[in-house]
């Protein structure tokens, strides 16, 4: 039996700004159904990913498929089955939450309920406010809500929760997770490294215009990168570290040898953000080292 098609296709994708290489032969799969995290530093390369695949920009060269459509061909049809939260909002309506949320279900077949995708985004209080009275993070909330009225088959997230305070996070979440049990694919960019974790299947890091690692989320930075980690002062006060799989072993070798508990001792399990840091300082000392500088310092 053939596995379905995946929701999102790219291969060695590459975007050139004259001399200047923001992607690099980027190449990865979504699948249907799948909610996959596109991490990176600020011009790694992500946005100008996410934009090519929304159909806002054009690529230099490679292939790119989503939900079955080159998307620099995608047209009103395909438009409709997906569903954008952009980085940053647009300008602020002289129109209340739900009139806006009315006006953008009616470009829909098949639009979401808005009473349902007002409380959903944590805005029933704020139903009849006009949108340029709102704020920040409450308009970020119109965002989310617009994304999703039109019960899109691929939704992008961008930067989704900026501006969310933690309990408004939380319920985000929750919004998130119920869009996944009804088969939405989700391509989700954050800088919350916890967010990540807790939405995502997979996650993919990308750094100066290269895709560096991309895997499950308990698996990505290989099984080395989750060993953990001792910490601790020696009798001169110089702080030590040692990785090690067995860290209560080595806790009680240094006791013995120091006849007391190590000063200021930390067994530190590395976290998703963690291997994240380490992938991208290996990948940017790397860029450096070979002269290479695509994506550091800029916005891509």
């Amino acid at each position: 039996m053939t596995s379905p098609s995946p929701a999102v296709s790219v291969r060695e994708l590459r975007k050139e700004y004259g001399s200047f290489e923001a992607l690099r032969g980027v190449t990865f799969d979504i699948a249907s159904g799948e909610t996959f995290a596109l991490l990176g530093p600020n011009g790694a390369g992500k946005s100008t990913t996410i934009e090519i695949l929304e159909g806002y920009r054009d690529r230099s060269s490679g292939e790119a498929s989503v939900l079955g459509i080159d998307p620099h061909k995608g047209r009103l049809d395909w438009k409709a089955r997906i569903g954008i939260v952009l980085q940053s909002s647009g300008e602020a309506g002289n129109v209340s939450v739900r009139e806006q949320l009315t006006h953008f279900a009616r470009f829909y077949p098949n639009p979401r309920d808005v009473e349902e995708v007002i409380a959903a985004v944590g805005l029933a209080d704020k139903a009849k406010t006009r949108i340029k009275n709102l704020s920040g993070g409450q308009r970020r909330r119109v965002d989310v809500a617009l994304g999703v009225i039109g019960r899109p088959e691929l939704l992008f997230l961008d930067e989704p929760t900026t501006g969310f305070d933690p309990e408004a996070r939380r319920d985000f979440w929750e919004l998130i997770r119920g869009l996944k049990r009804e088969g939405t694919t989700i391509l989700l960019t954050t800088h919350y490294l916890d967010e990540a974790a807790q939405l995502a299947d997979r996650v993919a890091v990308i750094a100066n215009g290269e895709l560096i690692d991309i895997g499950e989320v308990d698996a990505i930075g290989g099984q080395d990168a989750r060993i953990p980690i001792v910490r601790w002062r020696d009798r001169d006060g110089q702080s030590r570290s040692e990785r090690t799989d067995a860290p209560a072993a080595l806790v009680a070798r240094l006791t013995a040898e120091l006849g007391g508990e190590p000063r200021d001792l930390e067994v530190i399990r590395p976290s998703l953000e963690d291997i994240y840091l380490d992938l991208v300082r290996e990948a940017t000392e790397s860029a450096i080292g070979t002269g290479s500088g695509a994506g550091i310092g800029g916005r891509a």
